[in-house]
């Protein structure tokens, strides 16, 4: 288990887990209240991709500024970076417990601020409470969990985080939609996430802190009774043994390493093993974010806009499909991983991601080669002054269509009769987009009509599919095991914040490429960092399934080398 990242079992965990939790449902009590904090962490990363569409008609320097939009959708990110790190010490110096009560509560400050706001930076302010929020539950979450269940179903359990952080994303979906009439709309979207939050305080309250935590302090009868009710009678003796053995080895490593940050940086850099550990590890989380993913969960309606479809509800709704299946692929994960292997996944997840991207990108630029030219009566017929003014000074107007008056950042008003026939090209002000609509026709702002869209729809859905299974959640599977155990906290901690930065760069820059290089332009750009990617991880990360900690270790010590890399020797065995 690594902080931010989700383990994952095999089907006997499962059988095995619901037999357990049956039999003794106090340990589901622990998993799922704990779990809230994973819910809580997807549903606001996921809820901005719809809310932003409102926010958006509310607040004119939002809609005309780009930079506006990507920092109010990447500043939960930013957020997560410090949230993460700050939720590591909260945790060592003041408990699991301690550390998913306060979360709570930066949840449910930014929930509020954020319903209730009256400028954008309120909106932002809001979202880098709810970022440090989603950072803490992100490494404490797992971690409770971890540590308050039996060994036998850890990777079971453990696994209900990553599928609650999926079905938040999924149900700010659903959310998002059931309130697209409601008065307020993007206001009650942020803010209903303040109830989840008050719910997990009010449960945290009355459960008590992970046992393995109150052994380390010395509290061995806290930990003891917490512990008895977790296991049955014969086991807790032997359970209470283990957590002795396994705390003082930590405690005496700790020891041999330093307790400064600057020790820790020396001994990890200074071994040859962590140092190759973090190759691979590194790789596989920044090689996931440059994949694109959260350009889909965080802006998929306006993807889905870019593909022609104006309504907000049409995008939203067609979003959910994204949503849906990237919880259906978080499910389908846990029973091909231990089988396929977490190297070969990541392969195959990136070839087939490869494929969609440049699949989008042709689309993309079909659909701009194809555009609905521009009717330059249809463009003068409304009010004076009207029409876009690059239209009025282009030098040559009869070459203009539909994204052509989109580039020049004003808005496409569709033919009554075929929205794909020539239409009008207005200044993108409110009065013309009601003007437009008021005569019963699509206002375009942010994609124009084509008959091909509904294939850049099926390629996002296959994308997701594509992309969940493998590259969603196997890099956390293989910093979980790829560094040695004195390292295993350090190692996966740098190469989650390379995760949650790689995150930062992409959310806050994905509307500025699509201004610079077009839709077409960006998901080709995507297409090629995962070429990169897909050739680091060939190179750098080595398959670890079914190998015990200790020959990943050895492994690593001699150095993988990809099968294609290696020199054929007599008597030498191959490292796979």
């Amino acid at each position: 288990m690594v902080e931010g990242g989700v383990g994952q079992a095999d089907q006997t965990e499962f059988t095995e887990c619901w037999r357990t939790t049956w039999r003794t449902p106090y340990i589901l009590k622990l998993a799922l209240s704990a779990g809230i904090g994973g819910f809580l962490f997807g549903y606001d990363t996921g809820v901005i991709s719809g809310a932003l569409l409102y926010i958006k008609q509310d607040f004119n320097e939002v809609d005309s500024e780009t930079w506006l939009q990507e920092t109010i959708v990447s500043m939960t990110v930013a957020g997560a970076i410090f949230g993460a790190g700050f939720g590591g010490w909260i945790n060592d110096r003041f408990g699991r417990r301690i550390s998913i009560l306060v979360a709570d509560v930066l949840f449910f400050i930014g929930s509020i601020v954020m319903a209730v706001a009256v400028a954008p930076w309120m909106i932002i302010l809001g979202r880098i409470f709810v970022g440090f929020g989603v950072g803490m539950a992100s490494v404490t979450a797992p971690l409770y969990i971890s540590e308050a269940s039996p060994a036998r179903i850890r990777g079971a359990l453990v696994s209900t985080n990553g599928l609650l952080i999926a079905g938040g994303q999924f149900l700010a979906y659903v959310i998002n939609l059931a309130f697209t009439r409601t008065p307020g709309t993007w206001r009650w979207m942020l803010g209903i996430a303040g109830l989840p939050a008050l719910a997990q305080f009010m449960l945290m309250l009355t459960l008590p802190e992970s046992p393995r935590w109150l052994y380390r302090q010395n509290k061995v009868e806290e930990a003891q009774a917490i512990l008895k009710k977790i296991y049955p009678a014969d086991e807790v003796y032997e359970e209470i043994n283990s957590l002795r053995i396994a705390v003082e080895a930590e405690k005496a490593e700790e020891q041999s390493i330093g307790d400064t940050t600057m020790q820790k940086l020396k001994g990890a850099f200074g071994n040859v093993v962590v140092r190759r550990g973090l190759y691979a590890g590194v790789t596989v989380q920044v090689a996931q974010q440059f994949s694109g993913i959260n350009t889909v969960m965080y802006y998929s309606p306006m993807i889905v806009q870019f593909a022609g479809f104006a309504s907000n509800k049409t995008a939203m709704a067609l979003s959910l499909v994204t949503s849906g299946l990237n919880a259906l692929g978080s499910v389908v994960s846990i029973f091909f991983i231990d089988r396929t292997g977490r190297r070969k996944m990541m392969l195959i997840s990136m070839v087939s991601i490869i494929v969609c991207l440049v699949g989008l990108s042709v689309v993309f630029w079909q659909a701009a080669i194809l555009a609905p030219k521009i009717n330059p009566l249809e463009s003068t017929k409304f009010a004076a002054n009207a029409t876009c003014p690059s239209y009025m000074s282009a030098a040559d107007p009869a070459s203009w269509n539909c994204m052509s008056c989109l580039k020049a950042e004003c808005g496409f008003c569709a033919n009554k009769a075929n929205a794909r026939s020539p239409g009008a090209c207005l200044a993108a002000t409110t009065e013309l987009e009601e003007a437009c609509r008021e005569q019963d026709r699509t206002f375009f702002k942010d994609g124009c009509p084509s008959k091909i869209g509904f294939v850049a729809i099926i390629l996002l859905g296959l994308y997701i599919i594509s992309f969940s299974p493998g590259m969603g959640t196997a890099p956390w599977i293989v910093n979980s095991e790829i560094y040695p155990l004195r390292y295993r906290g350090f190692g996966g901690g740098l190469a989650a914040m390379s995760n949650w930065i790689s995150n930062l760069i992409i959310s806050e820059t994905f509307l500025t490429l699509t201004k610079a290089l077009g839709t077409a332009g960006t998901f080709l750009l995507f297409a090629g960092f995962c070429v990169i990617g897909f050739l680091c991880i060939y190179v750098f990360v080595p398959e670890t399934k079914g190998l015990p900690f200790e020959e990943v270790e050895k492994m690593l010590e001699t150095g993988f080398k990809p099968k294609s890399f290696r020199r054929k020797s007599r008597g030498i065995p191959t490292l796979v």
